[in-house]
């Protein structure tokens, strides 16, 4: 046997092994070596203070709105129970939260204080209250004078009576007949009568005797 011969013979065997190896070498264990793909679960980022605010579980919907009062501010959109958002700062009286809302003007809103749970603590800074679109005293009413006139009764003017003033009291009196003091009383005149009768009736009887 050869040198060459026993090469070749070398070679061959190696190939027949390599070649038997790769026949029975299993396909899953290449795909257990391959990188699995990963993926990223979005989470709340708070602000640079980190502070989180996340609404009390006993409240089904709260109301935000686009400044710290419900009564100057409209409203603006509504977070639901347990939901976390982000803190941006607190109102200068510490009773309303600005928070980030997507989907606004500035993409932020503010919340009622009690209406929420701090989740993660922090040190928001201290903000103004933005500009009311149209200050409240500046609203005035208008009034439809044709529909106002609809409902109305219309009142007939009417003359007032007028007060006239009533002659003044004239109370009678009684003085004292001067003219009747010299006569004589009526009741002695009848008196003096009745006697002259009474005398003569008995004169007659007399003569009648």
């Amino acid at each position: 046997m050869t040198l060459s011969y026993k090469i070749r013979l070398v070679v061959f065997v190696s190939i027949f092994f390599a070649g038997m190896a790769g026949m029975f070498h299993s396909p899953v264990q290449l795909s257990a070596l391959a990188q699995q793909p990963t993926g990223s679960i979005p989470t709340v980022t708070g602000t640079p203070s980190g502070m989180i605010v996340a609404v009390n579980m006993d409240l089904e919907t709260v109301p935000v709105y686009s400044g710290p009062s419900s009564y100057l501010y409209p409203a603006v959109g509504v977070l639901l129970k347990g939901q976390e958002v982000p803190a941006l700062g607190i109102s200068e009286d510490g009773n309303w939260i600005q928070v980030s809302y997507p989907g606004v003007p500035g993409s932020v809103a503010w919340v009622y204080g009690p209406f929420v749970t701090t989740r993660k603590f922090g040190n928001p800074p201290v903000l103004e209250a933005p500009s009311t679109s149209t200050p409240t005293q500046a609203l005035t009413p208008v009034i439809n004078q044709t529909l106002v006139a609809a409902f109305v009764t219309p009142v007939t003017p009417t003359r007032l009576p007028t007060f006239t003033r009533p002659a003044p009291l004239v109370i009678a009196t009684f003085l004292d007949d001067e003219s009747t003091t010299n006569r004589v009383p009526l009741g002695l005149l009848i008196f003096g009568l009745g006697f002259i009768g009474g005398f003569g009736a008995l004169i007659s009887f007399l003569r009648g005797q």
